[in-house]
């Protein structure tokens, strides 16, 4: 049976579904957790706060380099028990945000609001990164219109699909 994967990050996290069949009739297969921090670790930017700025922009970098280890190696995980449950794995769709500017870890730590606006594109950015370094066909679907943005795709109607 054809599988997609849908992810959705969450600070340290990322909700992943795995649906077979149809389109037109579904079927949720896993529902499961891909942890996106290492165990005791804190929101980069809020874990970064007050830091020296070198010593900022190291724990961020750190931060970083691990996110993306950790949603590749869960994404590739998740992957490997659909392929030993005997299922075809297809694609992988990313609910993402609406980007930000390229801010320094300087001028994301200066501005609370922005460490939140930066954490949440880091870890939907990893799960981007994570499906692209697995070799998944990657849908990404805008967070806020996410459900109108798959019903267009999909060519079903929102009751349907939802």
């Amino acid at each position: 049976m054809r599988v997609a994967f849908g992810l959705k990050a969450r600070t340290g996290r990322a909700a992943l579904v795995a649906v077979a069949g149809e389109v037109r009739e579904p079927r949720l297969i896993e529902r499961s957790q891909i942890q996106l921090l290492p165990d005791g670790a804190f929101a980069p930017y809020h874990a970064a706060e007050g830091l020296a700025p070198e010593d900022a922009r190291e724990s961020v970098r750190r931060s970083i380099a691990a996110a993306h280890r950790l949603a590749t190696s869960g994404i590739r995980e998740a992957a490997r028990r659909v392929a030993e449950a005997g299922h075809e794995l297809c694609g992988c769709a990313v609910l993402v945000g609406t980007g930000m500017p390229d801010w320094s870890t300087e001028e994301i730590l200066a501005v609370h609001v922005r460490m939140h606006k930066a954490e949440g594109e880091l870890f939907r950015d990893v799960l981007v990164g994570g499906a692209r370094a697995c070799d998944l066909q990657l849908t990404t679907l805008r967070d806020k219109s996410a459900l109108g943005d798959a019903t267009k795709m999909l060519g079903l109607t929102r009751a349907r699909l939802g």
